[in-house]
């Protein structure tokens, strides 16, 4: 277990000389006062969900509650899993739950803490250690775990079924199994093993078209199985010919074979590559038009995969992206049921909510009528900078409403791609933490989830990183600039006013956290965008500063500050500035003066 430090938090603990009835007391004193049980014959996540329970109460109690797995212990009790559920409670059935929905609740002496398979237990007593115990995991390695000798919960009635059946927040910090697992996220890229009840797992994940049917082994022989563009067929920068039922065939082949090789599989993709060149020959021209679009031959098309995959992979989905030129739904074609719709938020502006931002009209549009007529709809979102993953990017205020407008109009999945390949993109802990609540439950209120982040993580610095936030938020939605997720560094709302307001925060949360180690890296770590911004801008915000009259907070020398910032990176293991680019070109990206 990772190592765990305590900060202060609002927990739903009881301690009183009289037990209520309904009530359960785990612990007085250090002593444990309840037996858990995960019977022979469990699940192995069920088991494993054993053993996180009897972990995480020792370490707020300090009692070690022994594990029952022939089932004869005497109440009082706490159940994991169906199985166990069934000794107190011989009715006691997860249907309805489907793979993850959760059952948190009293009979009698016992405590049940059981749901659907593979994952449903394992998030039932993640609930449970969180809403009722108190326990947090921020981030990998650091988390909140409450000290409490004595340990009685009142009568406890919870059912639970997500809204959302995919959920991955895509950022660095979130790779690790154990954070993944107990904040209840799934999604393919994930390192979820069978043991902590696995994930969604995504055969070829995306921009599938070429992988499936390699122009280096087909074009030669079959140029019309490829885009005609213009009047020529094409592979480079092109798609396939999605009315040309021999490929179809080829492919059908391809992706059997693929399947047949990955039985972990619950999706496949077929979906276009990344770039233009749709198909214009006739018979694609043709489809599009009646259908109002591209994505009608791309629906008709991956529909017929997905009938012709279905009777040998009947649990496995076909997911294809609506992605750009594809974005807006046909005006007759339908998904299958087992059709996967992945709609991405791509040219939209990420500083106000999509669903009241002007520039989002087009794609507030799309999501409404895919949610008509898709029972499977996937948003793919982006909540980073690619062009500079170490720069400011206020969209904090957007992740809770953004969720709340996806739910709404019937999405069941989200993918929210982040920052990767590197720690240190700004606020990445913030953004992962935030996103998997959200995911879990789109009706918690962001607001206060970022707060008590902030509180929890960085301790008496919060509320000081929280006035950074603010500060950087509120001069971005003043502003009328939109905020892409490819945006070079000459925002106006980067003034040096606000960049210097900015860090004053920041120093302010240094000298709170001063004597703290721990603490005070998080915060040098939180600073790191704020000195790339100075840097990146060095020459445009010191004649500003001059200009304006506003103290010059960085020193005269930018080579000491890049050396300091280099410093800091390597601490923390600082791969990539961007998508694209590796952190050995930080100098040519900065071209500071010497």
């Amino acid at each position: 277990m990772p190592t765990i430090r305590t900060r202060l938090l609002p927990v739903i603990l009881m301690a009183c000389l009289g037990r209520p009835s309904g009530a359960i007391e785990i612990a007085k004193d250090g002593v444990s006062k309840v037996t858990i049980v995960a019977v022979k014959g469990s699940s192995y996540p069920d088991r494993h969900a054993a053993r996180e329970l009897k972990a995480f109460l020792k370490e707020v109690t300090g009692a070690d509650l022994p594990i029952d797995e022939e089932g004869k212990a005497a109440s009082p009790r706490i159940l994991v899993g169906e199985k166990s559920a069934k000794l107190a409670d011989p009715n006691f059935s997860t249907e309805g739950l489907g793979q993850e929905g959760i059952v948190i609740r009293n009979t009698g002496e016992d405590l049940l803490l059981a749901g659907g398979e593979p994952r449903g237990t394992l998030y039932a007593v993640y609930t449970f250690l969180e809403d009722h115990v108190g326990c947090r995991w921020w981030a990998p390695g650091a988390s909140t775990i409450p000290r409490k000798p004595t340990l009685q919960l009142d009568k406890l009635e919870v059912r639970y079924v997500p809204a959302l059946e995919y959920r991955e927040p895509f950022w660095e910090s979130a790779f690790n199994r154990d954070w993944d697992v107990r904040n209840k996220v799934n999604g393919t890229h994930m390192p979820l093993t069978g043991e902590v009840g696995g994930k969604q797992v995504i055969a070829g994940f995306v921009h599938t078209f070429y992988p499936l049917i390699p122009p280096a082994k087909y074009f030669k022989d079959h140029p019309d199985w490829f885009s005609e563009i213009n009047g020529q067929r094409k592979s480079d920068d092109a798609q396939l010919c999605l009315s040309n039922e021999e490929m179809r065939k080829e492919l059908v082949k391809n992706l059997k074979l693929t399947l047949r090789k990955n039985r972990l599989a619950t999706q496949a993709s077929v979906s276009q590559n990344d770039c233009a060149g749709y198909c214009q020959c006739p018979k694609c021209k043709a489809i599009d038009a009646e259908e109002g679009g591209p994505s009608g031959s791309i629906l008709r098309f991956v529909n017929a995969v997905a009938a012709d995959v279905e009777k040998e992979f009947p649990k496995v989905s076909i997911s294809t992206l609506a992605y750009q030129y594809s974005q807006a739904p046909p005006k007759i074609t339908k998904p299958r049921d087992n059709v996967v719709i992945w709609l991405c938020t791509m040219g939209c502006s990420y500083n106000l909510p999509l669903e009241t931002h002007k520039r989002n009209e087009n794609f507030a549009r799309d999501l409404v009528d895919w949610g008509k007529i898709a029972k499977r709809l996937y948003i793919w979102d982006y909540t980073t900078n690619f062009r500079h993953y170490l720069f400011v990017h206020p969209n904090l205020r957007v992740l809770g409403p953004n969720i709340r407008f996806f739910v709404k109009h019937n999405v069941t999945g989200i993918f929210e791609q982040g920052a990767t390949g590197t720690p240190g993109a700004e606020m990445m802990e913030l953004r992962a933490w935030v996103l998997a609540k959200l995911l879990w439950d789109p009706k918690l209120d962001d607001n206060k989830l970022i707060d008590e982040f902030l509180a929890g993580y960085y301790g008496p610095a919060g509320k000081h990183v929280r006035a950074y936030i603010d500060t950087i938020h509120d001069v971005m939605q003043a502003g009328k600039q939109p905020l892409g997720c490819y945006e070079e560094p000459d925002r106006k709302f980067m003034n040096i006013e606000t960049l210097a307001k900015g860090w004053s925060h920041l120093k302010d949360a240094e000298a709170a956290v001063a004597k703290d180690p721990e603490l005070l890296q998080r915060v040098k770590d939180a600073q790191m965008p704020v000195m790339y911004a100075f840097m990146i801008r060095w020459a445009d915000l010191k004649k500003q500063a001059d200009e304006k009259k506003v103290p010059w907070p960085m020193g005269d020398n930018p080579q000491a500050v890049l050396a300091d910032y280099k410093a800091r990176a390597a601490k923390i293991g600082i791969k990539r500035v961007s998508e694209q680019q590796t952190f050995d070109k930080l100098d040519e990206k900065l071209k500071l003066p010497k």
